[in-house]
């Protein structure tokens, strides 16, 4: 269902919007982390390790999904809140070309260089073949990827967030059950036992991406224009463009942080790779789930600046930073409370130093889940205002910043412990100067422009 974000109570239209897309994101993890919670239970902790080590990379190609999602869901927002319904159709069709385009030569280039890749960030040999043969087939999925983001990215702008999360559920709950067979039962196909877990993801993915077109195609079907809209247009490109470009650089320098970061991370061993990899699962699902919100508040500004109300902006950045703040509460006290009990979800057997690694690394960053969701908040706001250049600002702060203390912390006497302090603190100071961006965006002049 179609639901216009301009229109009723913020507060009201944002929970209703938001709980879905929360959802759909807690299910799009459960990829993830059942690749995760397989590999370490049913083949072992080096399998665990590899999946891990291969997650960092995998996060640049999703860079590049997400960026083609955002960019097309704040252009159709802004264009579905002006009823501007043909040029509407025309940046879903435009978004559609321009992504299989940079899919295909993101394929090539990741199935010629992955090797190298995991030799950048200093793969162990024990667990290389395996990251490596986990990546590729990772490679091979990225048509379902993109085309799955640019297809939840349409819905949101819609205001639709009920289908991609019961397209979501049903395909994570099947991938569940498809890594657990392909690993026990069909293990003697499988060489490493991670290629099983791969390739489940690689089916359920990619049932999940055409039923999402195809619905999103009816959809659109329903919108009756009197001229035919075009397929593509280049000034409808350049808008997205401007979108997601920086969301796509903001999200692939993130992603190479976190491989020099992972590089890091593996000069310590396999055991401390093991611990993190269960960890940076955990963390990830609230950091993505904050993210997600803060889209949806992205979704929310972009409608209601295409419809000419403005001032609803500030309104719903308070809503959605109340609704944040509510999610970050339980989460926080779980992983800072339970982190060991979590982490043993993931390893059968777990080595002393990968469960102190994986609990001291959820007790350092889950206090400060409160004050990243506020700086995620904000974002969402500026994204969909299409202030971009002030998003950008926040984002490679938190980035320099991590990336050089977990470098710098990592050779004192902290050791580990040191890499993962670099998260509070760089989330500390790109949320200041988030808020602070967001302070001069949404002030009196922002509502009368």
């Amino acid at each position: 269902m179609n639901r216009d974000l301009t229109i009723g109570k913020p507060d009201t239209v944002l929970w209703r919007f938001c709980v879905p897309l929360f959802g759909s994101i807690i299910f799009q993890q459960l990829y993830n982390i059942a690749d995760s919670f397989v590999a370490g239970k049913f083949v072992g902790e080096q399998a665990l390790a590899a999946v891990g080590n291969s997650y960092e990379i995998t996060l640049i190609f999703i860079a590049f999904a997400f960026g083609c999602n955002i960019g097309c869901s704040v252009t159709v927002s802004q264009l579905f809140g002006a009823k501007r319904f043909r040029d509407m159709k025309t940046a879903v069709c435009t978004t559609l070309i321009a992504s299989g385009v940079l899919c295909g030569l993101l394929m090539i280039t990741g199935l010629v260089f992955s090797g190298q890749l995991l030799r950048l960030i200093h793969t162990p040999d024990e667990v290389f073949a395996a990251s490596k043969l986990y990546l590729d087939i990772y490679i091979l999925s990225l048509p379902f990827v993109f085309y799955y983001n640019v297809a939840t990215g349409i819905f949101s702008a819609l205001g639709n967030s009920r289908t991609p999360f019961l397209f979501l559920m049903c395909s994570s709950l099947a991938n569940i059950g498809m890594d657990i067979l392909f690993t026990t039962s069909f293990s003697h196909i499988f060489t490493h036992g991670v290629d099983g877990v791969a390739w489940a993801t690689f089916l359920c993915q990619g049932v999940s991406c055409i039923l999402a077109l195809i619905f999103v195609f009816r959809t659109f079907a329903a919108f009756r224009i009197k001229e035919k809209a075009p397929l593509f247009s280049w000034p409808l490109l350049g808008k997205i463009a401007v979108i997601a470009v920086p969301s796509i650089l903001q999200q692939s320098f993130i992603s190479f942080g976190n491989i020099i970061i992972q590089g890091v991370i593996n000069t310590f061993g396999t055991s401390v790779m093991a611990g993190y990899s269960a960890s940076v699962k955990l963390n990830n699902l609230v950091i993505t789930s904050l993210t997600t919100i803060g889209n949806g508040i992205s979704n929310f500004t972009a409608q209601n600046i295409g419809a000419g109300k403005r001032p609803r902006v500030r309104t719903g950045f308070r809503a959605g930073l109340k609704m944040v703040w509510l999610l970050c509460l339980p989460l926080a006290a779980l992983y800072f409370f339970c982190g060991q009990t979590l982490v043993r979800i993931f390893l059968d057997n777990p080595s002393a130093a990968a469960l102190r690694t994986g609990t001291q690394f959820l007790r350092i960053v889950a206090p400060f889940y409160f004050v990243v969701a506020a700086k995620l908040v904000a974002d969402g706001v500026l994204r969909g205002a299409a202030l971009m250049r002030q998003f950008m600002i926040t984002t490679f702060t938190d980035l320099v910043l991590r990336v050089v203390l977990a470098r710098v912390l990592s050779v004192t006497i902290l050791g580990s412990a040191g890499i993962w302090l670099a998260w509070p603190i760089g989330w500390t100071i790109a949320t200041a100067m988030s808020l602070g961006f967001y302070q001069l965006a949404a002030g009196p002049a922002y509502e009368h422009r």
